[in-house]
């Protein structure tokens, strides 16, 4: 009965030795990849400046200095309008009012009178007209300007090839490292765009500060040159 019981253990098992191993992989095995960063760079012509100018007041009292800077605010911004500039394109950007003291007698400060500034920012999307309301604001009034800069104000224009440009970059460095492995690229299995473009504001050298002349000002020598925009992506590749 033993014996019986062993034989017939055997043809069952028998079977099961007898298969073959599958070289198949199994679905869901690890692949080995590569992920990198590329960049690409686009330059484009700017289309928007902007700046501000201000006016700069002193008087005895806070009713006299805001008053006279009022009426010189007021004639900058008709100006300015005049000139061109679109009353949704006029913003006033900073008002401060500051008591002017003197230390130098003893240890308490003498007021000598009060300080009113108005601040103005101009921004415009016709780049030839910089130099016009510039003078314009000048001729009105103006005694302080925190400077000049150029944007580029739809950065899709260059979206399209500045991507290409990027998947190049990533795709390249991603063929560096993969030979330096030993081993070949293969496809690209994610790509995933990176931050916004962005292309910081360009000041005009030489745009610290413009004082007011009573003379005849001549218009602005404006020149924008070009931006450039940077597009980044992230790809993981397969490695063969």
């Amino acid at each position: 009965m033993k014996s019986f019981r062993f034989l017939m253990f055997l043809a069952f098992a028998a079977p099961l030795v007898a298969q073959p191993v599958s070289n198949t992989p199994r679905e869901g095995a690890i692949v080995d990849t590569v992920s990198v960063t590329g960049t690409g760079r686009v330059r484009l012509q700017p289309d928007r400046f902007s700046f501000t100018v201000g006016v700069q007041t002193q008087a005895p009292t806070v009713e006299e200095a805001v008053n006279e800077n009022n009426a010189r605010v007021a004639a900058v911004a008709a100006a300015l309008k005049k000139a061109g500039a679109l009353p949704e394109e006029i913003q006033t950007s900073g008002f401060s009012i500051y008591p002017q003291q003197d230390y130098s007698q003893g240890h308490l400060p003498r007021l000598l009178g009060y300080q009113v500034s108005n601040n103005i920012t101009v921004t415009k999307k016709q780049i030839g007209e910089a130099g016009k309301l510039l003078q314009a604001a000048i001729a009105a009034g103006v005694n302080t300007s925190s400077g000049l800069s150029f944007s580029v104000s739809d950065p899709e224009r260059g979206r399209d090839h500045g991507l290409h440009a990027a998947f190049d970059d990533a795709r390249a460095k991603a063929n560096l490292l993969a030979a330096a492995a030993g081993r070949t690229l293969g496809q690209a299995l994610a790509i995933s765009e990176g931050s916004q473009p962005y292309a910081p504001p360009r000041p005009m050298r030489g745009a610290g500060q413009a004082m007011a002349m009573k003379a005849e000002v001549s218009e602005v020598p404006v020149e924008s040159g070009t931006d450039e925009l940077t597009f980044t992506v992230s790809v993981v590749f397969a490695l063969r």
